[in-house]
This record gives structure tokens, sequence and C-alpha cells, in this order.
């Protein structure tokens, strides 16, 4: 899930075979979807029935992944005013440990990519993010491999990320990154959480959600704190989808391996907290899938362009 170059933004295209008319994440009107049709999975896969004549959905959320990461280097403090910049609430990112147990804001598992690591650090066998410190990760240039005035900017801490989504009043969608290799970083995630006024009741009910590949992962989070909104980022079959509403509330699929069908699916059963499971679907960069998503009935498009999808589906 990454765009490593800034993406034009494209004209909105119109949905296809409906009327529907969809909302940005500012202006939450409803609208009638005029008349029937059907519409084809993204996948391609199978062709399903579309809503019927009068029913009503509100458009997706949309949510900046990894920051307004097509405009600045991804889970940057930049990428996160950028966002903001944009108007965009919502902000994606990842969480790793440090060698010395500290959470910071990066993807990959290695910091070959997005930083100059290799450069700073030549002698190393490894670049895991695993097996570098937090002080000789801070040294690190995170940002002149996305474009020259991004130069020396840095991988920030949970700690430091934390304070600027909270400077700008945006809320988080917070991925814990490969939990099978960081024993123990949910309790940790939620320590700095804690300690960063994050597990109040005004954050954990409307600007905080977290999310992992790993099911294990979001069912200990669920456990240790079940207040929290969690969702589950992968496409379980749907025989499976009603053990994953035990310990969860979303549903988070790729774009590619969902049909209305599914959607529907997943939106038929209630999840942890008893309100219906949601949808929030990744990566979608573009207008005409964005349009085709959002015909599908998701409830959320995780998205490195969230202006051009807001466009698209506004």
């Amino acid at each position: 899930m990454y765009a490593r170059t800034a993406t034009a933004a494209l004209a909105a295209a119109a949905l296809m075979g409906t009327g529907a008319v969809l909302m940005s994440t500012a202006d939450t009107r409803t609208a009638d979807r005029a008349g029937a049709g059907h519409v084809t999975a993204v996948t391609g896969v199978s062709t399903v029935s579309a809503l019927t004549t009068n029913a009503k959905r509100t458009a997706p959320v949309v949510f900046a992944h990894r920051g307004a990461s097509a405009y600045a280097p991804e889970n940057t403090l930049a990428a996160v005013d950028k966002a903001d910049a944009l108007g965009f609430d919502w902000v994606e990112n990842d969480v790793q440990f440090t060698k010395d147990g500290v959470l910071v804001v990066v993807h990959d598992t290695d910091l070959k990519r997005t930083t100059d690591a290799e450069e700073v650090f030549p002698d190393r066998t490894s670049w895991a993010v695993k097996d570098f410190t937090a002080v000789e990760i801070a040294r690190l240039d995170a940002g002149s491999w996305f474009g020259p005035q991004f130069a020396g900017t840095r991988v920030p801490t949970l700690k430091q990320y934390l304070d600027r989504v909270e400077r700008n009043r945006q809320k988080l969608l917070l991925e814990i990154k490969s939990p099978e290799i960081y024993p123990g970083i949910e309790k940790e995630t939620l320590r700095v959480l804690r300690q960063k006024g994050w597990l109040d009741r005004a954050h954990v009910k409307n600007r905080l959600v977290i999310q992992s590949f790993g099911a294990d992962s979001v069912k200990k989070v669920h456990q240790l704190r079940p207040d929290i909104t969690t969702g589950f980022l992968g496409t379980p079959a749907v025989a499976e989808l009603p053990s994953y509403a035990a310990f969860t509330d979303q549903i988070n699929p790729a774009y590619t391996s969902i049909s209305a069908d599914y959607v529907d699916a997943v939106h038929a059963l209630k999840g942890a907290h008893g309100k219906k499971l949601r949808v929030n679907t990744w990566t979608v960069n573009d207008a005409e899938t964005a349009t085709k998503v959002a015909g599908l009935g998701v409830d959320g498009i995780i998205t490195n362009t969230p202006d051009v999808v807001r466009e698209a589906t506004g």
C-alpha cells in the first residue's frame, strides 16, 4: 500500500449505471440512488446486483494513507500536515519497534526504501527497523528519496506523530505493523497512546481506530482495551466473518479483493461493539477506481491521493 511519487489530480468520474450522489467527509448529506442496475466487482471476478431504487447511502470517509503520501514523504509529519492542509481529518500510519523498544512511524520493516540508512550506516549488514536504536533512526533522512524539498525530514516517533495529529485536530487510523516480529507491541502502543492523552473517552469514541493484518494482534488490542474501535486488514472468507466480528469493528480489505456482495456480507454482521461492521478499502488512488468502490457500498477509502478521491466521490 504505497505510492512513491505524487499523482496528478484527476477529474471526477461519473458514477456508473446509477445516480448516486456521494458526500465528502465534510458534507454529511445522503442521497437517493436513482434506479437499479448492475455493478461489476472491482476485481472483475463477478457481477453483482447494485442497490435497489431509493436505497440511501452515505459517501465513504476518506483516509489519508500514511498522510497525504502522494504529495509528501509517507508517514512523516510533513505528510500529516499536507493532509491537514488539504482538509482531511483522518490520517493512517504504521508503527514498529526500534531495537531499544521505541515506537516509530514507518511502513517497511527495513529502512532502505524511505531513508538513507545504507549511506549513514554503510557497515551494517541489516537495515531492519528492529536492528536500529531510536537515536540511530533519528539521524536518518526520510525525505530526500521523495524530493529534494523534503531533505532532512525525519522518521517520527509515535509520540511525535501523535503530537502533530493532535495539534492539527485530526483523527488516527493506526496500523500495528508486522506484530509477529514485535512481541508486546500492542501493550506498548496502548501505553504511549494513554501517555499522550489518546485513550480518553473523546479520542477513543471519535478519533482513534487501531488495525492490523495480524488477527491475533487485533484480538489482543480488543482484550486489553475493549472500548477501542479496531479493524482487521484483509479479506476473510464470508463464512469466517462471524468469528472476526467477535473482536473487530471493521474489515479493511484491498479494493482488488471485494465485490458488492462481499461488502453486503460484512454489513450484515454486527462487530465487537454491537454496530454494523464497516468496510474501509485500500489503496485507491484514482478517480475511476474511487467511483467504482464507492458504488460497492464501502464505508471508507484509504488513499495516497485523498483530494482525488474526495473529488470523485463528493
